[in-house]
């Protein structure tokens, strides 16, 4: 509905209208988020079946190069312009619009911008298969095989880069919940060709070439629900002007996802300070965390295009209050899943490949304050970028990736794996000061951005830490029967505590009344 008509309403209507919005909002976003959890929950099942195959299958020195490859390759993932992202943050901030021809000439424009990075692609992608295993430090006779398997997973990368449009539309449009289930089928066949690849014994190279099979069914898997659920989806001649908008826009989401590449630069610091085999002692360490991490991402994310529409009709209190809830539900997962992993990590790496795959008690506490820390980050980073404002992250962004990148090096050459992960923590304390300060810019100096009310939950963050991480030293299961109900346990009791204690009654009854409205919407579909 246009500004001036709501106006023009009685008081009576506009509340009513805004409570009809706000409901609307949380259904949606409810859904997204529970789209989310189930494709993301697939994934994590397959993850848990695949990851031991691969390390059996390719050895530890080899995993750890497949996962420095994964890295490589992520650099030049951003050569592609990144204009699908740029495309989604326009289509969430203009969801009010009916002018749906303007909708699909964004279309045309983030397919014109995707064409004009492709020489810069091919000419970085080039570079890096020539590179690469200079940077793994593989022996001569592995020289090819490194090669082959990077060439196969730059196509991939190029496949998903397309893929990726009509994904952008679905989620701007805030239908994300509509791919429900796809994505999950999609990582149940991903696993079955990775195990197949393992067992016909095609290695390296063939585990890269199953990427370019599971990138073009995802985009197909997209591009069928896109249509059928956005009628205005198309692509129309764009001008240059709306090229050249998205075009700027998508140079600072790139040079964003460069420093964030760099501030995830861990696994290549590591494999060429130290070595392959120790980045498969690393990576197996964190990959709860990860797990973890990348869950409140897709969460994050998943309720982000509502935002973004508050955002876009400058409603900036409400957006405001509804960052603080999100901070508030980020805070209260972190303390719940850190002081899990803190307390059965270790028994976990035991059972799951085997004990000389765990890094030790600093190194697992030192992982999960990184997670904390970037779950934080990202919550106001989506927020800025919500607000079309990417190019003033991207300049704190970079001064937090090279200060990290540059610590990295040189804390990593002194205390190995603990020295790395001091390193991040300490390179992105700039983006948790300055990523803030960006959202009060960007929400007008709303009053409801305070966060002085965070010092409660991490206080009791602290404490719950400090006692995991010392009953993990003394705690060992030998059954996955026996680990699953401790971790059961320990999670529902950490969540408990942090939100009796670590919340302000106030915001305790906000969640609960945005938990209620949730339930009784699902009650009345």
């Amino acid at each position: 509905m246009p500004a001036d008509t709501l106006t023009a309403l009685p008081q009576t209507g506009r509340v009513e209208l805004e409570t009809h919005r706000e409901r609307s909002l949380t259904g949606r976003a409810s859904l997204n988020v529970l789209q989310s959890l189930l494709d993301y929950s697939v994934k994590l099942g397959v993850g848990l079946v695949i990851v031991p195959i691969l390390v059996t299958g390719l050895g530890r020195t080899l995993y750890g190069v497949w996962e420095m490859l994964g890295r490589l390759v992520g650099y030049i993932e951003s050569a592609d312009g990144r204009s699908t992202q740029a495309l989604r943050l326009v289509i969430s901030n203009q969801q009010s619009s009916d002018d749906e021809s303007a909708k699909r000439r964004w279309v045309g424009s983030a397919l014109m911008v995707w064409v004009c990075f492709l020489p810069l692609w091919v000419a970085a992608g080039g570079l890096l298969i020539w590179l690469t295993p200079t940077v793994t430090k593989v022996p001569p006779e592995l020289h090819t095989t490194v090669r082959v398997a990077c060439a196969l997973m730059m196509v991939a990368v190029l496949v998903a880069g397309l893929a990726t449009l009509p994904e952008a539309v679905l989620r701007g449009t805030n239908l994300g919940y509509k791919r429900m289930g796809l994505q999950a089928g999609v990582s149940l066949v991903g696993g079955v060709l990775l195990a197949g690849a393992i067992y016909v014994g095609s290695g390296l190279v063939g585990v890269a070439g199953a990427g370019i099979v599971i990138a073009a069914l995802t985009g197909v898997c997209f591009l069928v629900v896109v249509r059928r659920q956005v009628p205005w989806f198309g692509t129309e001649r764009a001008s240059r002007a709306e090229v050249g908008s998205l075009l700027g826009m998508s140079i600072w989401i790139t040079l964003g996802d460069v420093v964030s590449k760099l501030l995830a630069s861990d696994v290549l610091v590591l494999g060429m300070v130290l070595s392959a085999s120790t980045v498969t002692t690393y990576v197996l360490t964190g990959y709860a965390t990860r797990l973890a991490l990348n869950l409140h991402s897709l969460s994050a994310e998943a309720v982000m295009p509502g935002v973004a529409g508050v955002i876009g009709e400058k409603h900036f209190e409400r957006a405001a209050l509804l960052r603080r809830e999100m901070l508030a539900i980020t805070g209260v997962f972190v303390i719940g899943v850190g002081a899990t992993i803190l307390l059965w990590n270790r028994s976990f790496v035991h059972l799951w490949v085997g004990p000389e795959n765990y890094a030790g008690t600093w190194t697992n506490l030192l992982l999960v304050l990184v997670a904390v820390q970037s779950a934080f980050i990202r919550c106001d980073a989506y927020l800025i970028d919500a607000a079309l404002q990417p190019q003033r992250r991207v300049r704190v962004g970079i001064a937090a990736g090279i200060v990290t990148l540059l610590l990295s090096i040189g804390l990593t050459h002194w205390a190995g794996m603990v020295g790395l992960c001091l390193a991040i923590l300490a390179g992105r304390a700039t983006q948790t000061i300055g990523y803030p300060l960006l959202v009060r810019n960007c929400l007008a100096q709303s009053p409801g951005l305070s966060m002085t009310w965070l010092v409660q939950p991490l206080l009791v963050m602290g404490l719950l830490f400090a006692g995991a991480a010392y009953g993990s030293q003394h705690l060992l299961v030998d059954h996955w029967l026996s680990w699953v109900l401790a971790v059961a346990v320990t999670f529902l009791s950490a969540i408990g505590l942090a939100v009796v204690f670590g919340l302000p009654a106030a915001l305790r009854s906000a969640i609960r009344a945005r938990i209620v409205e949730i339930v009784n919407r699902q009650e009345g579909r």
